[in-house]
């Protein structure tokens, strides 16, 4: 029996060594590489066929700085099981390693590559350091790609697998979180918010088993985030696409830069906070790892792009032919902006207020369109007790103050319906420097009055509309606390707030690393930083501390006392079918309410909790 195990054993080693030959193939790469000793651009020395010639004393080393690369054209597609490299003999050389990613496609113009490994530590000079490839699809063209300004600088490399077309069954994620691809067509880069990039877009998720791989286009986004080394995108798939677990099938998502949130979770942290205080529509988001044209480009959150859309902003999509009666009245999508002026479709209100009209688009709205929603909001904003609806307005202002986002009245979404003479306020969105991450408000928990009042960024006259509505309103004030109360009792607490942060650090651990080696920032400020906290890990307490302190903070300033709800904690789907028991087994019925204070457990099919009934 021991015998015939160890000839099994054998055998499959055997196999798998045979299988997991070096591959070898025709070299295919960057063609421009530097001559150092000119300086010199060159096609004959420093090439990318160095990278496979098995000499460590010769390398590779591109002419541009950026986004080149050396590969095999393997002639037929392998399965590719392990990969090899070894950096350069120089003084730099195991450092320009660092962020190097393999890549695997059957397109010779890698349009439709996907990642096998990312080198997350130096190499060794005079050394192959070598990775095993969890990637089940097999490739004819393989590549690794230099970080970003390393001129690839490459001594060797090498591809270990086996012939066959493989299957999607298993693909490489970066880390555990999704990877977006993004590969434009001819390599041509983002540039403006205004051309479209024809690219393909793929998504790989849920641990490696799902792949969203579609043609679409992308381009540039944002405003102040623009100017920022890491830039922010808008993706667009030539289809409606559902990507990982979001409620909409659009088109259009936005992957969201973060760069000067060192906690990488702001705009996520905010989105709770738009659920918890009942906002009718809260954008998704989620954080991901991006690489572009075979560069890794750090984390992101993509998102929603805020637009008409059933399970977006679900208002009336209109048409040019929409000019009449009933038509005309919607729906309109507006932002309060202060970037308005930069845009094709704006107008100035009658009290100073710049406002973008976002739908219809700025090339299908029609004249006749633009003045009556011109004329709409110049008479909310003089009769804001009758045309504005204030739950939506409120809820959105409790987002921003618990969140001290100085820039809540910079940039205010707001919609109207088709025959609904109100205007809603939301979604919420741009929180990269809420939660004390501005030097102009910093600490906002130090100022006796909101953070809108107190330095924070209001566009045109945003801040006096405002005031008459918060501060000098009496009915307004009421319904306020009320929300405030109505959040605090359905779960907004202290305990809920830290336990959220401390998983979502948890989550973001492994790609955080990647990000602050691409973007080595954490110790200089960058955009409005107030301080240096030295560490991911002290920077994401600076928001817990936050948190914390401005949840009391908010009880104070509306003159809320906290009364925490009869049942501590339920830990149960409240909307399906549970019994309830007392701890020696006796049945109390199926619901919370009306029992005497103690502890009870809590039965829901196959599962039991406790939960405390409170005096």
């Amino acid at each position: 029996m021991q015998r015939a195990y160890l000839l099994l054993l054998l055998s499959f080693l055997l196999t798998r060594v045979a299988a997991d030959d070096q591959l070898t193939g025709r070299v295919i790469g960057t063609q421009e590489s530097v001559d150092y000793q000119t300086s010199a651009k060159s096609t004959t020395v420093n090439t990318c066929s160095n990278a496979f010639d098995g000499d460590m004393n010769t390398f590779f080393a591109s002419w541009e700085r950026s986004r080149t690369w050396a590969g095999l054209d393997l002639g037929s597609p392998h399965v590719i099981t392990r990969v090899g490299w070894s950096p350069r003999n120089d003084s730099q050389g195991p450092d320009r390693v660092v962020l190097g990613l393999f890549e695997g496609a059957n397109r010779e113009d890698f349009m439709d590559a996907l990642p096998l490994y990312i080198i997350d530590e130096k190499g060794t000079i005079g050394m192959m350091s070598y990775a095993d490839v969890s990637c089940s699809r097999g490739f004819r063209y393989v590549r690794y790609i230099g970080p970003s300004d390393a001129r690839c600088n490459i001594a060797e490399l090498a591809f270990y697998g086996h012939a066959g077309d493989g299957d999607d069954s298993h693909l490489y994620q970066l880390t555990n979180l999704p990877t977006v691809t993004i590969h434009t067509e001819d390599g041509v880069l983002p540039y403006d918010k205004e051309h479209d990039i024809s690219s393909q877009l793929t998504i790989i998720s849920k641990d490696g088993t799902h792949l969203l791989s579609e043609p679409g286009s992308v381009r540039e986004r944002g405003n102040a985030s623009r100017s920022f080394p890491k830039k922010p995108y808008r993706i667009k798939f030539k289809e409606k696409q559902r990507v990982i677990d979001s409620p909409a099938k659009a088109k259009k998502w936005t992957l969201i830069n973060n760069y000067g949130d060192k906690t990488l979770m702001r705009n996520l942290l905010a989105f709770e906070l738009s659920k918890k205080m009942g906002m009718p529509y809260t954008p998704y988001g989620t954080a991901v790892d991006v690489v572009m044209n075979g560069e890794y480009v750090g984390c992101y959150q993509l998102c929603d792009q805020v637009e008409v859309h059933k399970q977006r902003v679900n208002i009336t999509e209109m048409t040019p032919e929409d000019s009449e009666g009933s038509a005309l009245t919607g729906g309109y999508l507006i932002e309060v902006d202060a970037y308005a002026d930069q845009e094709l479709s704006y107008f100035y209100s009658n009290k100073g207020n710049p406002v973008t009209i976002k739908s219809p688009d700025e090339d299908e709205i029609t004249y006749v369109q633009k003045s009556y929603i011109k004329t709409q909001f110049n008479r909310m904003e003089s009769n804001w007790e009758k045309y504005l609806d204030l739950q939506t307005f409120l809820r959105h202002f409790l987002v921003g103050e618990l969140s001290g986002n100085t820039d809540t009245y910079w940039s205010v979404y707001m919609y109207k319906h088709r025959d609904d003479e109100m205007f809603y306020t939301g979604p919420v969105w741009d929180f990269d420097i809420a939660f004390e991450n501005d030097n102009r408000t910093y600490p906002i928990n130090s100022k006796s009055d909101y953070v809108y009042r107190s330095g924070g960024s209001c566009a045109g006259q945003m801040r006096s509309f405002t005031d008459n509505i918060v501060i000098k309103n009496v009915s307004a004030q009421k319904q306020l606390l009320e929300i405030w109360d109505e959040a605090r009792r359905g779960g907004l607490t202290e305990d809920y707030l830290v336990e959220w942060i401390d998983s979502v650090e948890t989550a973001l651990q492994q790609s955080q690393r990647l990000n602050f080696m691409r973007w080595p920032i954490m110790n200089s400020y960058v955009h409005q930083n107030p301080r240096l906290w030295g560490s991911y890990t002290k920077e994401v307490e600076n928001v817990r501390r936050f948190m914390k302190e401005r949840l009391a903070w908010m009880d104070r300033r509306l003159g809320y006392e906290y009364k925490p709800s009869a049942v501590e904690r339920v830990t149960v789907d409240l909307s399906q079918s549970f019994e309830v028991f007392t701890p020696s087994g006796l049945s109390c019925g199926h619901d919370l309410n009306g029992l005497r204070p103690g502890v009870y457990v809590v039965r829901q099919g196959h599962a039991a909790r406790k939960v405390v009934i409170r005096e």
